[in-house]
């Protein structure tokens, strides 16, 4: 590495943004981003890589950053500068038939914020693009936790009927007459502000509305304004640039499998709140593939404020393992890599790393799941036996902490507003 560039590497902060490579002739030709830009930027000079890579390298000549306060900024600059730049490795290194762009839909009584590809756009009659973003599970991501700040109705129905994101909070139901069509079309501008890039100014918009309706007396609306503002402004969710995270982790999207009786103990958590709000965890424990449910246990979130999933699933864990409770063979936990990570690093602490971790996320279609564990360990484990996964009743269990977050948590909200 050249010496002027490996002195740039080495004062890079370890903090998100996004990189800038230049070449001899001061020309962007790449733009990437990092959850911390030294550690990523690093990488490059280090190790093999593919030929493109290494045609990148080569030309590096300079090198630019720009921090962001969180991922979620960072991969929402990296998109709004490719498009704007079109730099010259971004369109080389991905066909550019396979970046996915988010739509807002124009047909809609209640406009819909969803994913396609450059090749589906012309499907949909709408002038709302943004876009070009480098991996779809990414946006994805990002959009589910917009989604907690601002909710909008995501189904081609037009009912709440039979809508999980509806009784978890996350939709509004504009179908059900739940929010007028003034405040659900808000909610779409102001994630519209923010994939454009324009956070700042929505934060400076949503404390003038605050202070308005404060000043009204109407206490209701200026609180919920003020937590969207403090999830705003305390948005972390690792999972979005997990490439730069634990690199053993083996990421498996697989269709269920026959079933496999497992002998041991398994705990699920899941966590279940509306916006942050009324936060709860749960978990359950199956022994012998059936439910124990005198070990079944419940937490309400004391230390986490604001929308923070992996925080509070975080609480939880550390909470349960400070109790004299039978320690399982298999954590379960709803989530995806962020999830692992934040596990796999407390039982390292806490040194119960002999504890197997599954995290699990729904996959594209209902048929399929994504499980994120660490295979070197389950090989080395003595519970090889379970796999290939019995993923029925990986999803059963996770069915049940689920129901039994959702229960605690609509008892606890229920509770509070009849105060």
């Amino acid at each position: 590495m050249h010496l002027n560039l490996k002195k740039t590497v080495s004062s890079l902060p370890k903090s998100p943004g996004i990189y800038k490579f230049y070449d001899s002739q001061n020309r962007l030709i790449y733009i990437g981003k990092a959850t911390s830009l030294r550690n990523r930027v690093g990488s490059y000079f280090t190790g093999a890589h593919d030929n493109k890579t290494e045609q990148l390298v080569s030309q590096i000549a300079k090198i630019k950053i720009q921090s962001t306060q969180n991922t979620l900024e960072a991969l929402i600059l990296e998109a709004n500068l490719i498009k704007k730049n079109q730099p010259k490795y971004n369109i080389k290194a991905k066909d550019d038939k396979s970046f996915s762009y988010l739509l807002i839909t124009k047909k809609d009584k209640f406009p819909r914020i969803i994913i396609v590809r450059k090749t589906d756009l012309k499907k949909y009659s709408t002038p709302k693009i943004y876009g070009p973003y480098t991996s779809r599970k990414q946006i994805s991501v990002a959009l589910r936790i917009l989604k907690k700040i601002f909710p909008f109705h995501s189904g081609q129905q037009k009912t709440e009927k039979g809508c999980l994101d509806f009784q978890l909070g996350y939709c509004p139901g504009p179908y059900a007459g739940q929010i007028s069509p003034a405040d659900y079309k808000k909610n779409i501008r102001n994630i519209e502000m923010i994939l454009r890039g324009k956070k700042n100014s929505l934060l400076k918009k949503l404390e003038k509305e605050m202070q308005e309706f404060s000043q009204k007396k109407a206490y209701e609306k200026a609180q919920k304004i003020r937590n969207q503002i403090f999830a705003l402004q305390h948005i972390r969710d690792v999972a979005l640039l997990s490439d730069d995270f634990i690199n053993d982790v083996a990421i498996v999207e697989t269709p269920y499998r026959a079933s496999l009786q497992w002998q041991h103990r398994i705990e699920c958590y899941d966590i279940s709140n509306i916006s942050g709000a009324y936060a709860v965890g749960s978990m359950v424990v199956f022994e012998k593939n059936e439910p124990k449910k005198s070990d079944y246990r419940k937490f309400k979130i004391k230390n986490i404020k604001g929308i923070d999933d992996i925080a509070m699933m975080q609480e939880i864990l550390a909470r349960r393992f400070n109790h004299n409770w039978p320690h399982p063979d298999l954590i379960v936990l709803d989530g995806g890599k962020g999830h692992f990570n934040m596990a796999a690093e407390l039982l390292k602490k806490i040194k119960l790393e002999n504890i197997l971790i599954l995290a699990v996320a729904k996959g594209p279609t209902r048929k399929k799941l994504d499980l994120y564990f660490d295979q070197n360990k389950f090989d080395k484990s003595a519970h090889k036996n379970i796999f290939p996964f019995d993923l029925k009743l990986i999803e059963k269990i996770r069915n049940e902490a689920h129901r039994f977050a959702i229960s605690y948590h609509r008892k606890l909200r229920d509770k509070e507003w009849l105060k």
